[in-house]
């Protein structure tokens, strides 16, 4: 089995993304499987040309995107990703889209094709904070899902997609004790709970 699995560029001001650090960190296999590793852009349209661009390239089974939500303490797996680009703040191109549909006269919403419960329940076992999240919110996260899933069901129809969103790495201020952080080991082995999931629930079905 072959597994893409992305991370984005720092954005925001931040000099560092913890969605990328911790792939980053991810071994070259897992389980004897094949880990490929690709950063994206945090910008709209770009990003999903990318990862369409990685899949066209790789021709993965199995494709893990990871995004960092700074507002979050746990790990969370995404259940559905909407064909909606919406946001307030601005990506790294100072794009903000509103009420943009990300691919026009596609589905309204697809849901992951992960094992996301089981994901969640194999982290929490190894005593991480992890749970299902409901929303991939509207910005570059959110995209890359969809165009994942997308992708999946119309062109990639054997191929498995979802999201992941960890938490920050660090404070985003030096002095900021309130926001919550998780190591990036924890992060990383997150991930790798995550993946020796998809791959033993693959082998199953």
């Amino acid at each position: 089995m072959k597994i893409l699995i992305t991370g984005f560029e720092p954005f925001g001001g931040d000099d560092v993304n913890a969605s990328w650090e911790a792939v980053k960190n991810l071994p070259p296999t897992i389980d004897g499987n094949e880990i490929v590793k690709e950063v994206l852009p945090t910008i709209f349209g770009r990003s999903m040309e990318a990862l369409k661009q990685a899949i066209e390239r790789h021709l993965p089974d199995v494709v893990v995107s990871v995004g960092q939500a700074g507002t979050r303490a746990a790990i969370t797996p995404e259940r559905i990703a909407i064909n909606l680009a919406d946001s307030i703040k601005v990506d790294n191109e100072g794009n903000h889209p509103h009420d943009a549909p990300l691919v026009l006269g596609a589905p309204t919403a697809y849901f992951s094709t992960l094992p996301i419960k089981e994901m969640v329940n194999a982290m929490r076992e190894a005593g991480l904070q992890a749970k299902v999240s409901n929303t991939a919110g509207t910005f570059v996260c959110n995209s890359v899902m969809y165009g994942s899933l997308h992708l999946a069901a119309t062109r990639y129809h054997k191929m498995q997609a979802g999201f992941v969103h960890v938490p920050r790495m660090k404070p985003r201020k030096a002095n900021d004790s309130n926001s919550p952080i998780m190591p990036l080991e924890a992060i990383t082995q997150g991930l790798e709970i995550c993946i020796k999931t998809i791959i033993r629930c693959w082998r199953q079905c």
